[in-house]
């Protein structure tokens, strides 16, 4: 039979362990021998005449003893928090999501937290968001694939830091942080033309959206400019999935003048077009040459043939976080920043 007063004195210390109360900022200030006031601004990276060892002491006793200053009251108080809203447009589109990482982890690395909001592309529920993260009083907002509203105006007239993600600023406002997409198009272009494919079609993205609009009208400049505009039946719109490259994929390939090839607004499109293309028994790329856009994460194991854009997604991160440190601190301003570059990756697709 078990002892139970054994049986309570050997799970008594680990029960009170479990249950107690985290260090108190006394705690921390009796530990590093400072006054509380020292630990509060130290910790809070409020300017203080602490010197270096001093504050490493601080922060160092705060480790220790697993102590977290509470931001709510400070929040309260500056009416601001370390809370970043990133929206974005689909979360279960690999290269949003492949940037929002990006994002986050350097966002944490810099003591802030990310919120993070699908918007599905609906300027309704933009606006919401934007409304909520307000009155949680977030320092910022990263808006990946931003679309036209009157929530947006408002937010950036009450000076709410936005750093504007891949797509600008539909009505200007805020900074941009994203690649040179007409000047990725036109190098797609420049590509088909080298390799003398003088038919070509398009598959474009939303043209409500800079990034699909500058990435096609780069791409279409550029094959007018050399005489080869494409046709208007190989001019279409197949959003930014891969059941809209299907679907246009299908009714560009049923005439009996095919393109030689086709440039898709991102790698998703790209997907659908090969399936419709071995439907038909169509070979890629000695019938038909595929270039995609984007090089998401999702190529390495589903399309490693797919010749693309390749965005720098990993860079993505410090480059927002970067822009909206500069709104915070009054450096910033509205518009383009540096684009972040991007490259072209050849495969088999559309050698």
């Amino acid at each position: 039979m078990t002892d139970l007063s054994l049986l309570r004195d050997r799970t008594t210390p680990r029960m009170e362990a479990q249950t107690a109360k985290p260090a108190g900022i006394q705690a921390v200030a009796a530990r590093a021998g400072v006054s509380i006031a020292t630990v509060s601004r130290v910790l809070n990276g409020i300017s203080t005449k602490a010197g270096v060892e001093t504050s490493a002491r601080v922060r160092q006793a705060a480790e220790e003893l697993g102590y977290r200053p509470a931001h709510a009251g400070r929040a309260l108080r500056m009416r601001q928090t370390r809370l970043v809203a990133l929206l974005m447009p689909d979360i279960a589109n690999a290269f949003y999501s492949a940037i929002a990482r990006s994002i986050e982890t350097t966002l944490r690395d810099r003591d802030h937290t990310m919120i993070l909001c699908n918007t599905g592309e609906d300027p309704d529920l933009q606006d919401f968001y934007l409304r909520e993260m307000q009155a949680y009083h977030v320092r910022g907002v990263a808006l990946l694939g931003a679309v036209e509203s009157d929530g947006l105006d408002q937010a950036l007239a009450s000076g709410l830091p936005i750093a504007f993600v891949n797509r600008k600023p539909p009505r200007g406002g805020g900074v941009f942080v994203g690649i040179d997409n007409r000047a990725a198009g036109l190098a797609v272009a420049e590509h088909f033309l080298a390799k003398g494919f003088q038919s070509c079609g398009v598959i474009h993205g939303p043209l409500h959206s800079s990034a699909s609009r500058e990435r096609f009208e780069g791409f279409m400049d550029r094959l007018r400019e050399a005489g080869c505009a494409p046709l208007p039946a190989h001019i279409l719109d197949g959003g930014l999935s891969l059941e809209g490259g299907y679907r246009e994929a299908a009714r560009m390939l049923a005439g009996s003048h095919r393109p030689r090839a086709i440039f898709c607004g991102n790698d998703l499109v790209a997907y659908g077009l090969f399936r419709r293309c071995r439907e038909l028994g169509l070979s890629v790329p000695q019938d038909i040459a595929i270039f995609g856009f984007d090089d998401n994460p999702l190529n390495d194991w589903t399309a490693p043939w797919l010749s693309t854009i390749h965005i720098p997604y990993d860079a993505f991160g410090a480059a927002v976080t970067d822009a909206l440190f500069r709104l915070w601190d009054g450096t910033g301003k509205a518009g383009p920043a540096d684009p972040l570059p991007f490259s072209i990756k050849l495969r088999g697709s559309a050698e």
